[in-house]
């Protein structure tokens, strides 16, 4: 090769056993040769990859990525924060055009489009108009920081999902930069990052504050992982999707424990899975757990890369790179692995997964029985069914339960109720028909999410479902919201020129927008008449989406069951409306002549969907799609942004704020104090997510932000979401903990809540911050297993720091949101192992005082926690304090890692 390598092949001749070496630890020791500097990358970075222990290890190593992807969600905030340090660094004398990112980033708006327009050929239309109406100030920062901050490139919006034009467009394989060539890498601000892996591109999820400290400069550090081997044997068989794969796998991953894990896939049966296939198991690592579930480059990328447009320079790079730098993959490497997994790809059934955690995984023909346990278990219903393609009332042939009545007028208002017992179940008249809903029915059913828009095989396979039902004269339910939201343009050329756009239109599977929608919260609302009906009637109805996530409330918070699954399975699961039936066996609904129409009717055979994705999609398509990718659309060509390398605050805006963080930090960290006397300000069980934690979907008037931005002149109609308004402090950290499904054991309040313990006051839980801070009374987190689950939401660590939490103590992290607690100067410590806040007697009630952090702090340091309780008892037990590194404990003095590299610059 012309170009200079960190060459692992010289390694492997000098003695070193590179070859028995996880393809992934090769990556992160090759990363280590290039940048090793005897300073942030040094020797020990260096032996502890070279000598990588597969059963584990606590030491831990630096990692420089190429570059950096974000969404507009989490992008906002970095932009905000990177602005904010840039302004602070000029008001004391620096020159602000060296505070700019230092290596490649690329910002893609795409979770900002919400469905509330649906099942018309204008939705996608309105859908934008709407989204530029609500964003405006935050596109105009981002339009801003296209042309202020060097080295960042923005997608506007309408182009993709961040992680499917990560795939079809960003990711290069191998990178040539300054002479040298190298695996391409990256961080990325949101969770689903490795879905770049299927790709043979090494990067993963890291909170928005890691991701800026890499921006500017900063390695990644994280403990040395450990590697599990996922061994896939066979192939995916007739009537099973990679989604049906996906979902198992993520079972398997959850119940093996690899949280903090590499996951790195082998065996004959990746012969057989395309990238796509590769990318849709890639995409949902954080739903197993792991930080990546990597795929090495072979003939199969590189296929890819061919039929996506990349160069042939491009390919041949790869290629040769790979093959000269031990990374091609050739199925006879003999790695040693942590641990092996494996799967048999021929034991594949339909499956689904839910009604809350995508690891829930449920075959597709028990459904029906599911659903009747957990709406017994978790609602105290007992199922009585009933079979609304023939309108039987159960209820009046003796069945108890409730009827409602809503008469759906202009301004739907009348709601009948009768006395409420067991199932609930609702008629609808509307002005074009009538119809019953119960509980059980689905009111959305979304094809949505990277997970599957990506993969060409369950899009194209969706398609040719309607096309089938089509034929079959069957039709979507009437209260079903419907939406397609595809991950690329590149969708929309390949289904349009199928003719499968007709089919699936006329299911009222429309396009809404190209983004993240259903799967992160943006299902906009429910028809009003449907609403009503679910609110007055307090019915469990679900969601059907081919997403990744379906955490409580996530999806929508009048959804209480939320199910993951193909796009080919939302599409017939629409058709029947609702989810308590066994949709191998019963039929989806009947033909216009009352014949029975069942799913084996309507589903394609897989040589139907090779050959539709042979004939439809072209090369052709990626190169029209990705060269005008930066350019927007009218409406962002036409949008006013700021120019120059100072963004001009504005103290009026809701949306966009200059952070506190950095506003007269002292040069030097203040000494380190223990914390002394604090009260809980919520103690919370397990698996608790960032969705709970952090700001995230709708909010309404009574809660503290609505009530913030309605003394900021903005009507309710306007609140926009969480997501939307992350660049205003004001905004996130009154909604931090806010989640209407939180429990929190010190009050009987489900939701956003808290116990001011001085006078025992209930109060959201923003307001019983204030209240302590007023007091100077410092906070802790009390919780249990898997603390931070779930997306990469730096305000979940944002907003508690704002709150005036000192540390969480739970018996588990989930490794990004431990990472962003540090970032924010927040102690993660962990309770004896075997031992839980229940476990020690603690109510929440204690005052509580944690030392051993003021001095001779370091990695992994036992400290000793005091729980006072009322009476003078004190509960003492020693936990681990979660400061993994040096680097860790260097960020942590200095009250978080923006602070850190802020500081750095100032001594410069």
């Amino acid at each position: 090769m012309t170009q200079k390598i960190a060459s692992l092949k010289k390694l492997q001749e000098s003695g070193k056993n590179i070859h028995r070496l996880p393809f992934s630890i090769r990556i992160l020791l090759e990363n280590v040769l290039r940048n090793h500097d005897g300073f942030a990358v040094t020797d020990d970075h260096q032996d502890t990859l070279v000598n990588w222990d597969a059963s584990g290890t606590d030491k831990d190593i630096a990692f420089k990525p190429a570059r950096v992807l974000m969404q507009d969600f989490t992008g906002v905030p970095a932009v905000v924060d990177i602005t904010s340090i840039r302004a602070e660094f000029v008001r004391r004398g620096g020159d602000g055009a060296k505070i700019n990112p230092a290596i490649p980033v690329d910002l893609v708006i795409d979770h900002s489009v919400q469905v509330d327009y649906f099942g018309t050929d204008y939705s996608y239309q309105e859908n934008v108009k709407l989204e530029y109406e609500r964003n405006a100030e935050r596109y105009q920062l981002l339009k801003w920081a296209q042309q202020g901050l060097a080295s960042l490139t923005v997608v506007p919006p309408g182009m993709g999902i961040c992680h499917q034009v990560n795939l079809e467009y960003l990711a290069k394989g191998v990178v040539e930069r300054e002479g040298w060539a190298f695996p391409d890498t990256l961080v990325g601000t949101d969770s689903h990052t490795p879905m770049v892996n299927g790709i043979g591109v090494l990067g993963w999820g890291v909170g928005g504050i890691e991701a800026e400290a890499a921006m500017l400069g900063q390695p990644v550090y994280f403990t040395c992982p450990q590697v599990i081997g996922l061994k896939l044997t066979g192939e995916i068989p007739a009537g099973c999707t990679a989604t049906d794969m996906v979902l198992s796998i993520t079972k398997i991953l959850r119940e093996t424990g690899v949280v903090g894990k590499f996951v790195e896939v082998f065996g004959d049966g990746l012969d057989h899975l395309t990238v796509t296939d590769r990318a849709t198991i890639s995409n949902m690592s954080p739903e197993f757990g792991c930080t990546v579930t990597y795929f090495p480059i072979d003939n199969q990328t590189l296929d890819y890369m061919e039929r996506t447009n990349r160069s042939p320079e491009q390919i041949n790079l790869v290629r040769e790179y790979c093959q000269e730098n031990m990374l091609w993959r050739t199925g006879d490497e003999e790695i040693e692995y942590s641990k092996v997994v494996e799967l048999d790809l021929n034991t594949l059934e339909p499956t689904v997964a839910g009604p809350k955690r995508p690891q829930d995984k449920i075959l597709v023909k028990d459904l029906h029985a599911s659903f009747r346990t957990i709406l017994d278990k978790d609602f105290q219903r007992n199922y009585v069914a009933f079979d609304d393609r023939r309108e039987h009332a159960w209820l009046n042939e003796g069945g108890s339960g409730t009827q409602f009545v809503q008469e759906a007028t202009d301004e739907h208002k009348e709601t009948l109720a009768t006395e409420t017992t067991d199932l609930r179940s609702v008629k609808i008249k509307l002005k074009n028909g009538e119809y019953r809903l119960s509980d059980g029915s689905i009111v959305i059913a979304a094809i949505t999410s990277c997970t599957n828009t990506s993969n060409p095989s369950v899009m194209i396979g969706a398609g040719l479902v309607a096309k089938k039902a089509v034929e079959k004269g069957l039709r979507t339910r009437s209260w079903v919201k419907t939406s397609l939201a595809p991950g690329s343009k590149v969708v929309t050329k390949y289904l349009e020129r199928s003719g499968l756009s007709t089919d699936l239109e006329a299911l009222r599977f429309h396009t809404v927008g190209y983004g993240c929608t259903s799967c992160i919260g943006n299902s906009g609302p429910l028809p009003t008449h449907i609403a009503e009906a679910v609110d007055n009637s307090e019915m469990v109805v679900a969601s059907v989406l081919s997403g990744n996530r379906n955490f409580e409330a996530r999806v929508h918070p009048q959804v209480k069951m939320n199910f993951l699954m193909s796009p080919m399975l939302v599409v017939a699961y629409a058709l029947i409306g609702r989810v308590d039936v066994n949709l191998m066996q019963d039929p989806l609904s009947y033909d216009p002549n009352g014949n029975p129409v069942y799913l084996k009717d309507i589903w394609p055979t897989q040589e139907e969907i090779n050959q539709t994705i042979k004939e439809a999609m072209r090369k052709e398509d990626f190169k029209e799609v990705y060269d005008v990718i930066f350019d927007g659309d009218d409406i962002w060509k036409r949008l006013e942004a700021p120019e120059g390398h100072e963004f001009i605050w504005d103290d009026n805006s809701t949306y966009i704020r200059e952070v506190p963080f950095f506003k007269d930090m002292p040069t030097e960290p203040s000494p380190l104090t223990e914390i002394e006397n604090a009260r809980v300000l919520l103690y919370l069980g397990d698996s608790v997510t960032t969705d709970h934690i952090s700001p995230a979907g709708s909010f309404n008037e009574e809660s503290a932000a609505g009530k913030y931005l309605l003394s900021k002149g903005i009507e309710k109609k306007d609140f926009n979401s969480y997501g939307s308004r992350r660049g205003n402090h004001e905004v996130m950290m009154r909604g931090t903990f806010a989640n209407v499904r939180i429990r929190n054991k010190i009050t009987d309040r489900e939701g956003g809540y808290s116990t001011y313990f001085p006078t025992k006051e209930t109060l959201t839980v923003f307001d019983t911050a204030m209240k302590y801070q007023a007091d100077e009374t410092p906070l802790v987190v009390l919780a249990g297993k898997d603390y931070g689950s779930g997306s990469s939401r730096d305000w979940a660590a944002k907003g508690s720091s704002l709150l005036g939490i000192r540390a969480v103590i739970a018996e588990s992290f989930e490794r990004i949101h431990r990472s962003n607690l540090v970032g924010m100067g927040i102690l993660p410590i962990e309770f004896p192992s075997g031992e839980s806040a229940a476990s020690l007697g603690l109510t929440g009630e204690e005052e509580i005082s944690i030392t051993g952090v003021a001095s001779d702090l370091k990695p992994f340091k036992m400290v000793k926690v005091s729980a006072v309780r009322a009476s003078g008892e004190a509960i003492e037990f020693d936990a681990r304090a979660r400061l993994d590194s040096d680097i860790d404990v260097e960020y942590f003095k200095h009250g978080g890692i923006l602070h850190y590299v802020l500081r750095s610059y100032l001594s410069r």
